[in-house]
C-alpha cells in the first residue's frame, strides 16, 4: 500500500524538508535577481535610544493604513543601526526625491558618521533626529517588530509630519528609486500613461 505521507519520498525514505517546512526555496541569488528588476522608493530612517544617532537608507518602507496611519520598513541584522533600532520606541523615516540623493548615499555608505555635519540635522522637540530640507519626514511610535530571515519587520503608527516638497496628485514630482543597484529619477520622460 502507498504511503499518504507528504514526506515519504518514492523509495520509501523521508525526504528533509527545510526549517518552517517548505519542500523547496530559491536561492539568495536567485531571490536577489527578482528584486533587482523592481524598482523601489527611497528612505532614510533615523532613531536614538540613548547611544547617540542612527541613521540607515532603506527602500523597504511601505504604507500599510490610512486609518490608522501605518507603515513598516525592514532592517536587515548586518546593518550597523539594526542594535538601536531593535530598541528605539520612535523613529522618523524620511521619504526622499531626487534632490536628496546625498542623503541616501550617505545613510548606504557603511563605515561613516551620518551625523558628522551638524548643518544637515538636528531634533525634534519629542527628541529624535531629523534631517533637514528632505521631501517629507513622518516621526512614527514602533508598536511591533517581527523577525524575518536575517532581517526584522517594523510597524509603526505615524505621528507627526512634514512636507517640504509637496507632489501633486497625478504630478511626476522627482521620486528617487533604487532600481537594479543603481539610482533613478522618476519625472515627467518616465510617464507611460495617465
Amino acid at each position: 500500500m502507498r504511503s499518504l505521507d507528504p514526506h515519504a519520498s518514492p523509495t520509501g525514505g523521508r525526504i528533509e524538508t527545510p526549517k518552517h517546512g517548505f519542500s523547496s526555496s530559491l536561492s539568495p541569488d536567485d531571490f536577489k535577481a527578482l528584486f533587482r528588476g523592481h524598482p523601489a522608493g527611497v528612505a532614510v530612517i533615523t532613531a536614538d535610544a540613548g547611544d547617540g544617532p542612527v541613521a540607515l537608507t532603506a527602500t523597504s518602507v511601505a504604507s500599510v493604513s490610512a486609518e490608522p496611519p501605518l507603515l513598516i520598513f525592514s532592517i536587515s541584522a548586518l546593518s550597523s543601526a539594526s542594535d538601536v533600532l531593535s530598541r528605539a520606541e520612535t523613529v522618523v523615516v524620511h521619504l526622499l526625491d531626487a534632490h536628496d540623493i546625498e542623503l541616501a548615499k550617505l545613510g548606504a555608505t557603511g563605515g561613516t558618521d551620518r551625523f558628522a555635519q551638524t548643518h544637515r540635522w538636528s531634533r525634534l522637540v519629542t527628541g529624535e533626529p531629523v534631517y533637514r530640507d528632505v521631501r517629507a519626514w513622518v516621526r512614527c511610535t514602533v508598536i511591533d517588530r517581527m523577525d524575518a530571515g536575517t532581517s526584522t519587520v517594523i510597524a509603526a503608527h505615524a505621528l507627526q509630519s512634514h512636507i517640504e516638497r509637496d507632489v501633486h496628485p497625478g504630478g511626476p514630482g522627482d521620486a528617487l528609486i533604487y532600481h537594479n543597484r543603481t539610482w533613478h529619477r522618476l519625472g515627467e520622460h518616465s510617464r507611460i500613461e495617465g
